[in-house]
């Protein structure tokens, strides 16, 4: 950031006080409503890159004739219902700090509730399941949550697939016969009090899922490592594959690959989700209204980046979490 030329007098102490103070808020102020100096074209580019699927592989064995819905909206209003572990503290800070941006954005509340062990008990209708870990994870019970999920919505799948975890972190949204059903499996902290190391990588794999799953943003790789962030959604690749889980190696790693929590662009995109007329968010429609709506966007994401309730799941300047 330029530095501030101070005008040719002598201030007093409090004066120099009162002027270091304003400075910081300044700059604050500046990391705040980034989006308002952001390229129209950058972010445009951003929206048609992660607003853009094209379903080219799905589960072996899925029914392919039911048809596929998707819109960001589906899941404004529906139910949270946390299955296995109950919220580590941490956790649930992250989870309501994301209950409340949602209910904020969509204008619909976002409950939640703990079910136990098994999906089952979340019942049927517009829920996301949330299966939550602390140790290895718990592939027997992933499985079990699908297998019900498949009967519950009629989702097409084999009765006989065993499905395994292939990161800390995953989501799935199915598409049955009887509706859709979104699936999230978060690994959270074992520790009653946690590292700074371990808080910021728990924080951003699961501040990253839930608005995946709540938006259908998918992943941006960005190869080019020395270009900023813009979005939690743009990844820079690294190689993990040897790295346990659990190890620092590998949430440094991760933490390095994205930013610490939502930026600018992304909560610009949550409110055109809220917002755009058009039957399906992968639709060339909604990218042009963001092309139109481009201001507005912008003001609805600056103000609501400085709201101090969701201040635990945004990054502004979109920075990455120290490691």
């Amino acid at each position: 950031m330029d530095e501030i030329a101070y005008a040719p007098y002598v201030r007093s102490n409090y004066e120099k006080d009162t002027m270091h103070l304003f400075v910081l808020s300044f700059c604050f102020a500046l990391l705040v409503v980034s989006p308002s100096a952001a390229d129209r074209a950058t972010y445009v580019d951003l929206a048609r890159q992660g607003w853009n699927y094209q379903l080219r592989t799905t589960m072996l064995g899925r029914d392919m004739s039911i048809p596929v819905h998707i819109n960001g909206r589906d899941l404004a209003g529906s139910s949270l219902c946390v299955v296995g572990e109950k919220p580590h503290p941490r956790s649930l800070e992250i989870i309501n700090a994301f209950r409340a941006l949602s209910a904020h954005v969509f204008a619909k509340p976002l409950t939640m509730r703990y079910a136990g062990k098994d999906a089952s008990g979340c019942g049927t209708g517009r829920t996301v399941i949330l299966r939550l870990y602390s140790g290895h994870p718990p592939n027997r019970a992933f499985s079990s949550d699908l297998h019900w999920m498949n009967q519950t919505y009629q989702l097409g799948l084999s009765d006989n697939n065993f499905y395994a975890a292939t990161s800390p972190a995953m989501a799935q949204t199915f598409f049955g016969r009887r509706g859709q059903g979104t699936h999230i499996m978060v690994k959270q902290p074992a520790l009653s009090h946690p590292g700074q190391l371990e808080r910021a990588f728990y924080k951003s794999i699961l501040v990253e899922e839930l608005f995946q799953s709540f938006t259908y943003g998918m992943d941006i790789l960005q190869f080019d490592r020395t270009a900023a962030f813009q979005s939690k959604l743009q990844e820079k690749p690294f190689s993990l594959y040897r790295l346990p889980w659990n190890s620092h190696d590998f949430m440094r790693a991760l933490l390095r690959s994205n930013p610490a929590g939502l930026c600018a662009f992304d909560v610009f995109m949550m409110h055109a989700v809220a917002l755009a007329p058009v039957d399906q968010t992968v639709d060339p429609d909604f990218i042009d209204f963001i092309d139109r709506e481009y201001e507005q966007l912008v003001a609805q994401a600056t103000a609501t980046m400085a709201d101090a309730r969701f201040s635990a799941i945004v990054a502004p300047g979109c920075l990455r979490a120290p490691t």
